[in-house]
């Protein structure tokens, strides 16, 4: 059983197709009619623009001809080049794109059943953690008969165009698709996690560890449905699509649609001096401009192999515009990488994905203030929310990412796409319940960037322990709703941290409540020869400078001391909010 559905404007599929077929009529949506207010927000289109329906600008219209793959897809006159590479990229894997185009066999025009075609077609989006069903007719805008937005070079295909008008729909116009990065299109198609990687910062070319493992993680995220771009830096607009040497197009988004590591046998061991071949397959949406380097189609390369090699190597090209390269190019030529992990399902029933919706709220009472704006603002900034979660062992990569509640559609009342988001990541003890109100010996464990985007995040390999992370807007003071998400291979067990003290209980009536707290934080430690527990009084008067006790044999403080010590520090207040 699928995850919840959320129906977009509480449009029903099937109940909307069935009466238009019982009244013997095409649909056309009463939320999302056919005029300039669904194209832009406040200016008109030069030129006359007809809204068509697929059978009136092709004959034998079709939603998907053959493979979904197989054809390049055209950006159109007012068409988005992120959109065009995002359906080549979401083609990639099946399980994705028959998730977003739901029982597209049932939605395909039959020639033999037109009695039954209502002009009708349903699309599903992952639109701020649900799955939502978006409704629409098949009406099209058009100048002179052309499709103004993306289409297929296949001309009767339009799942494309159908998919992209409802997509505008979920967002309010055609125009609110300016300005999404390929990426945010990706997830809002498949509910995948996002990671960006910047080759040169990571210098996979210069560290072969390091390079190895990119394609390990790459190859994992691939074999478990995940959807992988990258692309190559373009300094200026000038440069925008300009080839390079060696056949790459600059400011270009290419879409991965194979890796494979390879053993070679012992006639190809000698003729290519490796026992293994690292190869990623890349697609060109536009299909044109391929690589022209080692192993491009007229490469010395590919003439070392007979077919029955390319066979049983896998080393197959599907589509024009593939081409293969091997992984010490891929890492040379291409500047930013997009990966994003399928996280929809878990593996084993062990949960790699933690998710929670959070908002920072307002209020005059600063212990119930939840927007304190960023780091910089140090007296305000612990009063964001904040959430816990727990590295269970050590050295496993944990990837967070924080996404605000889209702000496209209030773009007609002038308010802006985005704020400037980020958070920080702190340390924290391993008894860690209540929210943190002063920074004192928590590590800063990280910190992502602080950007106008729809989502921010950050990647690192972490130490076993708890940490507790802070999602913020660059400035307090202000609302909004966040979606924020942790992946990793070991369960963290993320939670929200309410309270800033212990609630008052019938056992504290028995007990006492709690007067003191005290935070000990153990610096270092040499000659310990076993555990042992102790006790150690601590008052709010005392100094909270680093301490240094030596250690000796059992028998109590006139016992001898022996060789070795414990630093720590401790820090006590009777203002139970004050740690």
């Amino acid at each position: 059983m699928g995850p919840p559905l959320k129906l977009f404007k509480n449009q029903k599929y099937q109940e909307l197709k069935q009466e238009c077929i019982r009244d013997g009529r095409l649909f056309c949506d009463p939320t999302f009619l056919p005029e300039n207010d669904s194209l832009f927000y406040n200016r008109l289109l030069p030129g006359k623009v007809v809204w068509k329906r697929p059978q009136d600008i092709c004959d034998d219209p079709r939603l998907i001809v053959g493979n979904i793959s197989n054809h390049q897809l055209i950006q159109g006159r007012l068409g988005h080049k992120p959109m065009v590479s995002a359906f080549s990229c979401l083609a990639v894997q099946e399980s994705h794109w028959t998730k977003t185009i739901p029982n597209h066999k049932e939605q395909e025009w039959d020639p033999r059943k037109l009695d039954k075609y209502a002009g009708i077609f349903h699309f599903r989006f992952w639109h701020f953690g649900e799955w939502t069903e978006v409704v629409i007719d098949d009406l099209l805008p058009t100048i002179n008969g052309d499709l103004v937005f993306s289409f297929s070079t296949s001309m009767n295909e339009f799942w494309n165009a159908l998919l992209e008008k409802a997509y505008a729909k979920l967002l309010g116009c055609y125009e609110a698709l300016d300005g999404l990065t390929t990426t945010d299109i990706i997830v809002d198609f498949t509910g995948t996690l996002a990671e960006t990687v910047d080759m040169q910062k990571g210098r996979y070319t210069e560290l072969v560890e390091e390079k190895y493992k990119l394609f390990g993680e790459l190859y994992k995220t691939f074999t478990k449905g995940g959807l992988i771009c990258c692309s190559i830096e373009s300094p200026n607009q000038e440069e925008q699509e300009v080839e390079t040497d060696w056949g790459l197009l600059k400011g270009h988004t290419y879409t991965m649609t194979d890796i494979r590591k390879i053993r070679l046998g012992e006639r190809l061991v000698e003729v290519f001096s490796t026992e293994k071949l690292y190869m990623v397959r890349l697609r060109n949406p536009l299909g044109r401009q391929e690589w022209s380097g080692p192993w491009s189609e007229i490469s010395e390369e590919w003439q070392q192999l007979t077919a029955a090699d390319r066979k049983n190597l896998g080393l197959v090209m599907s589509d024009d515009g593939e081409f293969w390269m091997s992984l010490e190019d891929f890492c040379r030529n291409f500047h930013e990488l997009s990966v994003c992990r399928n996280v929809n399902n878990p593996i084993f029933g062990r949960k790699e994905l933690e998710s929670v919706v959070g908002c920072w709220t307002v209020d005059d009472d600063p212990l119930m203030n939840r927007s304190g704006g960023c780091y910089n603002n140090r007296d305000t900034f612990l009063q964001n929310p904040q959430y816990i979660f727990t590295v269970p062992e050590d050295g496993h990569k944990v990837i967070m990412s924080l996404q605000q509640k889209d702000l496209r559609t209030y773009r007609r009342m002038g308010r802006p796409d985005n704020y400037i988001i980020g958070f920080e990541l702190f340390k924290v003890e391993m008894n860690r319940k209540f929210r943190l109100h002063h920074l004192y010996i928590q590590e800063r464990a990280g910190t992502s960037t602080y950007i106008d985007t729809r989502t921010v995040f950050l990647s690192k390999y972490l130490k076993k322990g708890n940490y507790v992370l802070v999602p913020t807007m660059f400035q307090h003071g202000r609302t909004s709703e966040f979606l924020l998400r942790i992946f990793s291979e070991v369960p963290v067990q993320l939670r929200e941290l309410t309270l800033d003290m212990p609630k008052m209980s019938c056992w504290n009536l028995a007990r006492g409540y709690p007067k003191v707290v005290t935070q000990i934080t153990v610096h270092s430690a040499e000659g310990l020869e076993k555990k042992y527990a102790n006790e150690m009084d601590a008052d709010p008067s005392d100094c909270r400078d680093l301490k240094s006790l030596y250690l000796r044999k059992k028998g109590g403080p006139t016992a001898k001391v022996k060789q070795g010590h414990i630093s720590f520090k401790v820090i006590s207040s009777d203002d139970l909010t004050e740690l």
